[in-house]
């Protein structure tokens, strides 16, 4: 299957989606508007075609990219951006501890956890956007290692390996109160329970922390 480039993203329509925590048991909805998101995680070949580096455990150029923390998907962003003339939309600080992300820019960036869900679920209102076994690499079906992109049934707008394959970086920060820093993860990953591969499950990590689940795609505000 032809995956595309890292920049070809599909076009999301507005809407509105309710999020959920179960440890929490709290419930918000949010208002989005209309956006692109990439069709595939980014892959180890279009990671090390920008930066040079392949950080990922498994070898492969049409395997996700894995083994990247936060920070590094933020910097793969502006990196793309400035390649394609686009306005970045992170500022990173000085001591590259805190990002500001300039919402009327149109670089590349990382979905927030609102519009990943919403993408995720592409008008479904179950669990799942199909049959699990159908949509994504997990525990059960994976033998237990990474898959090339878009090996499953993608959604009705698109989209491949939301559920399964590897987790994938939001924007949004998980609990500052309880949890500081740590930012969004979506999406169950191969090595994951099929309870933990649903279109509302999230996780959290470290911004800085590199798992062997744990990749992104890249998305884009679409201008008014």
């Amino acid at each position: 299957m032809d995956t595309g480039t890292a920049h070809e993203l599909i076009a999301v329509p507005p809407g509105r989606v309710t999020l959920s925590d179960r440890r929490t048991q709290r419930r918000w909805s949010v208002d989005l508007a209309a956006y692109r998101i990439a069709a595939f995680p980014v892959t180890q070949e279009q990671y090390a075609e920008l930066t040079g580096q392949r950080p990922s455990t498994a070898d492969g150029d049409r395997l996700p990219v894995e083994g990247v923390s936060w920070w590094d998907a933020v910097r793969f962003c502006n990196t793309l951006s400035e390649r394609d003339g686009f306005t970045p939309a992170y500022h990173l600080r000085a001591d590259d501890e805190d990002v500001d992300w300039d919402t009327s820019a149109d670089g590349y960036r990382l979905p927030t956890e609102a519009e990943w869900e919403h993408a995720c679920r592409a008008g479904a209102a179950g669990p799942r956007y199909g049959p699990l076994d159908d949509i994504a690499w997990y525990r059960d079906n994976s033998q237990e290692r990474i898959h090339p992109v878009g090996g499953k049934q993608p959604n009705a707008w698109g989209l491949y390996d939301m559920i399964g394959n590897v987790w994938d970086w939001c924007w949004d920060v998980y609990d500052a109160e309880v949890y500081g820093s740590y930012r969004v993860l979506r999406g169950g990953g191969w090595f994951d329970e099929h309870w933990s591969c649903r279109a509302s499950a999230r996780r959290r990590s470290h911004p800085t922390f590199r798992v062997e689940d744990v990749g992104f795609r890249i998305a884009r505000s679409v201008a008014g």
